[in-house]
């Protein structure tokens, strides 16, 4: 996390130096995924805060699709999956939720809304002039899957997280060959990438482990 926090403040000094806000949700976030790769809540908490700030930094490019999903979707499945994890939680232990394992058919069946609503979505970011719409819409299809699987105590949020990341990266570096200050966000989705994979990488070692202690009680 320090190695995230450093690149994210130091983007912020070459490249700002003044929206303290992108740097706030920079910080904000990067901090949401540190908890959620433990399957804290509390990652779930922040990601609201986040994701109300994220929309507003998207609304000032002109990122549409960003602010809608962010906004209208992220925010209420984070909320949504806060419910879920605290409902869910391990041995009665709310600081860790308990690992679910999806069935392949429920993972087939998760990409037919994603597919609905990225091509829902397509025709109103067109219609909302969106800059740079085929990445915005492409983000709408993994940032959706991700938050399903979020919701659904899948290690596999992670790597969805992580591809939406990399979509995202591009996304506002495009944003910043227009205007500098915008590589901070590049480089805080940068760290979100980094964080994103920890955390697919902790989810499956958490699941190994509440696994193992199943069958040892058992």
């Amino acid at each position: 996390m320090a190695a995230s926090v450093g690149a994210i403040v130091i983007a912020f000094l070459v490249f700002d130096r003044a929206d303290y806000m992108t740097l706030a949700a920079s910080l904000i976030g990067v901090t949401s995924l540190v908890f959620n790769a433990k399957g804290n809540p509390t990652g779930q908490c922040l990601m609201i805060v986040f994701s109300l700030l994220y929309g507003v930094i998207s609304y000032s490019f002109a990122y549409y699709g960003e602010m809608i999903t962010y906004l209208g979707m992220t925010a209420p499945m984070a909320a949504a999956a806060l419910v879920s994890w605290l409902r869910h939680p391990y041995e009665g232990r709310r600081r860790e939720v308990e690992v679910n394992d999806l069935s392949r058919k429920e993972l087939v069946f998760m990409w037919l809304p994603t597919a609905a609503v990225t091509a829902g979505f397509y025709f109103i970011l067109k219609a909302l002039h969106t800059a740079n719409i085929m990445p915005s819409t492409l983000s709408i299809a993994t940032s959706f899957a991700a938050a399903y699987l979020t919701w659904r105590r899948s290690p596999y949020y992670a790597l969805l997280y992580a591809a939406n990341d990399i979509v995202l990266i591009i996304l506002w570096m495009l944003a910043a060959l227009k205007n500098t200050s915008y590589i901070q966000v590049s480089v805080c989705f940068c760290a979100f990438l980094a964080n994103d994979i920890y955390g697919f990488v902790s989810w499956r070692s958490m699941a190994k482990r509440q696994r193992d202690r199943s069958r040892d009680d058992a």
